[in-house]
């Protein structure tokens, strides 16, 4: 075999990828350095307003909150048998809701296979349980919320 002398071409090249203007030469130190604090104090500024926001955010949601719970603590005060009342139909109501769990997950356990392999057994197990579930678990809420029981977190 004979081995030809002639030369190939290279199979990496060099390609120009910059944005446009090309540089004219090495750029000072001090120059850089100038232009990376001037970026830190940009963004130093920012974070700054950004901190400011959050602190404006945190006291609007803090005051609507406290004048939510000043007005729950009077209504507690005006209305305190409701408010009892409301406190037992909560811890009876919670039973009740342990009761249908435990019915909801005895249900999931049994069938399991079913529920994942067909669609109409998972559909008919959604809509059995998942609205009396939701619709319970939000008058659970509203009933804690007005009973007569004050959260240790808001006094």
């Amino acid at each position: 075999m004979s081995h030809d002398s002639r030369a190939t071409p290279a199979l990496f090249t060099q390609v120009d990828i910059t944005a446009g203007a090309q540089l004219t030469g090495p750029r000072d130190s001090q120059d850089v350095a100038d232009e990376q604090v001037g970026l830190l104090r940009n963004i130093l500024a920012a974070q700054d307003r950004q901190n400011e926001l959050l602190e404006e955010m945190i006291s609007q949601f803090g005051a609507a909150q406290r004048q939510r719970n000043v007005e729950l603590g009077q209504w507690k005060q005006s209305n305190p048998d409701l408010a009892r009342n409301c406190r037992m139909a909560a811890e009876a109501l919670s039973q009740v809701q342990v009761e249908f769990l435990g019915t909801m997950t005895r249900e999931i356990n049994e069938n399991a296979e079913a529920l994942m392999d067909g669609e109409f057994m998972l559909n008919e197990f959604v809509d059995r349980f998942g609205p009396r579930l939701a619709h319970l678990n939000g008058v659970l809420q509203i009933l804690a919320q007005l009973s007569s029981t004050p959260n240790p977190a808001n006094t």
